[in-house]
């Protein structure tokens, strides 16, 4: 029987601040409309689906032997610790329990949610699953951003506000990039064995430093894009120290291995830097 411990481990823990800074973001721009019990199903949405995604790529990568010589998070089905149709039904579970919460919060402000919704779950599932998978062909960060950036964000300051903004769009740019880092650094660690095995992320068609520099010039994009969305975002700029090391760490560091905790690191950045976000929008 999987111990608990295992897939709390399965389901990464280290990719969750992705689902939590869009979360914290946009119901600080909620600001007196804010409203923390739509708040909380907006976290558990997006939480869920980071889980059920997280799921699903062990699930996927693991039917299909690319994750058989890893280095890097524990891989569930890979590892034999669990059977395949059991991480499968794990990952459904999630996407079922982000469903409810998503009927839930559409039954309180409109019903076009349960599309985003659906478009999430598939989009989710597809990145390693199905017959063509996207995250195959490189196009994995530019779901997250949309999905982790864009719809996370907005879609929390809307279920508080019923209302769409260029400020929230604004304030969606800096979160989606930090996500797009962390699967970036992911993939950056992963690249020379997905090369082998014909997974072609991002990281394996821009190369060794390529992928390296898109890492930092991510970061950049956050701290540039964050000043668009008030000038208290000066605030933000408290992170550089951290992100400046970041990018020099993921550069010099060649070793698979070196980069695993970077992922735990760029997780920790994202969330200073929402909640500096955060703040910066309410004194604004």
């Amino acid at each position: 029987m999987t111990s608990l411990d295992t897939w709390v481990k399965g389901g990464r823990p280290r990719t969750l601040a992705a689902a939590v800074a869009p979360v914290i973001v946009g119901t600080a721009l909620a600001g007196t409309h804010a409203m923390l019990a739509r708040a909380g199903l907006a976290l558990i949405v997006s939480l869920s689906l980071q889980i059920g995604v997280n799921y699903s790529n062990d699930y996927s990568d693991g039917i299909r032997g690319t994750d058989s010589d890893r280095v890097g998070p524990l891989r569930i089905v890979a590892s034999g610790l669990a059977t395949p149709a059991a991480v499968k039904k794990a990952a459904f579970i999630a996407f079922s329990i982000a469903g409810v919460a998503g009927i839930a919060l559409a039954a309180l402000t409109s019903w076009w949610l349960l599309l985003v919704g659906a478009v999430a779950i598939i989009a989710a599932w597809t990145y390693t699953g199905g017959k063509t998978p996207y995250g195959y062909k490189g196009f994995g960060e530019i779901s997250v951003f949309v999905f982790f950036g864009l719809v996370a964000t907005m879609g929390t300051y809307y279920v508080q506000t019923q209302m769409l903004t260029i400020r929230s769009l604004a304030a969606a740019i800096p979160i989606g990039a930090l996500s797009c880092a962390i699967l970036a650094i992911n993939n950056i660690r992963d690249r020379a064995k997905d090369s082998l095995v014909g997974k072609h992320t991002l990281a394996v068609h821009l190369g060794e430093n390529g992928s390296r520099n898109f890492f930092a010039v991510l970061l950049l994009i956050a701290h540039v894009a964050a000043l668009f969305v008030t000038p208290w975002a000066l605030i933000t700029l408290a992170a550089l120290p951290f992100s400046l090391r970041l990018a020099r760490e993921v550069k010099v560091e060649k070793e698979s291995a070196a980069l695993i905790p970077m992922i735990a690191k760029t997780g920790q950045l994202q969330l200073l830097f929402s909640a500096l976000l955060a703040v910066a929008i309410l004194v604004s």
